[in-house]
């Protein structure tokens, strides 16, 4: 028997594997660049269709992931206009994602409601483990992501045409998946080994603008970790 909480989940989990690990770079651009006339995003809504159905494990949550596919269109398709206000527009990630959680909690607590919860497989998996699944999840893409976007709020812009490109998307994933498998063993000291000898490493370029930069994107990125760690075993407590 599934329970809301672990549907929740499930169905947060789809939506970042179609928002973040399956849509590419360009695609989100050609879909803020477009709006409703994007190509892609058709294809987008697709994927998240599809892994919203999937991973609901029932056939009855069809008629729900057709309306958080058809709400996820909507809401993208306008993101073009939100995008273009100068006021907002640099807000328009977080606005953009806190909409789909609504959309997700409100779809699901409504099938709750009215439908059964119950699965057409035999699943074994705790809450528990899909809230690690979920952090791990939440460690890779959409950190990345979110940190960027926390850059543009504040204005921080700097460009190194000597760094290998994606570089540093790769340390920050290494660093925040260690980092949550170091938290979740209770292993803190070793987080802060860590960060200490990154921001020593660090703190060796001559470049004031860069060594802040990248001390910036090593709190943020270590930030995300520690509250992702910190937060999955009181979400479970919260949900027991």
């Amino acid at each position: 028997m599934m329970t809301f909480a672990q549907i929740l989940i499930l169905q947060i989990i789809a939506h970042l594997l179609a928002d973040f690990t399956f849509q590419s770079h360009d695609m989100a651009k050609e879909k803020l660049d477009s709006g409703f006339a994007s190509k892609m995003l058709k294809w987008h809504i697709l994927i998240v269709f599809i892994l919203s159905w999937i991973l609901s494990f029932q056939w009855e949550f069809v008629v729900v992931s057709a309306a958080i596919a058809l709400l996820h269109w909507l809401i993208d398709g306008f993101k073009k206009i939100l995008a273009s206000k100068n006021k907002i527009a640099k807000y328009s990630f977080f606005i953009d994602q806190t909409l789909h959680m609504l959309v997700i909690i409100g779809s699901v607590f409504l099938f709750d409601h009215f439908f059964d919860i119950h699965t057409n497989l035999q699943l074994s998996w705790s809450t528990h483990e899909l809230l690690i699944v979920l952090g791990f999840l939440l460690c890779t893409k959409p950190a990345n992501i979110f940190i960027g976007e926390v850059m543009k709020v504040y204005n921080i812009k700097f460009t190194d045409s000597e760094s290998i490109q994606n570089a540093g998307k790769l340390i920050g994933n290494c660093e925040r998946i260690i980092s949550l498998v170091l938290i979740l063993n209770g292993q803190f000291e070793a987080v802060g080994f860590i960060l200490a000898g990154k921001s020593i490493l660090r703190y060796k370029e001559t470049e004031t603008p860069k060594t802040e930069y990248v001390l910036i994107g090593t709190l943020l990125s270590f930030g995300i970790a520690i509250i992702i760690g910190v937060g999955i075993p009181f979400l479970e407590k919260l949900i027991n």
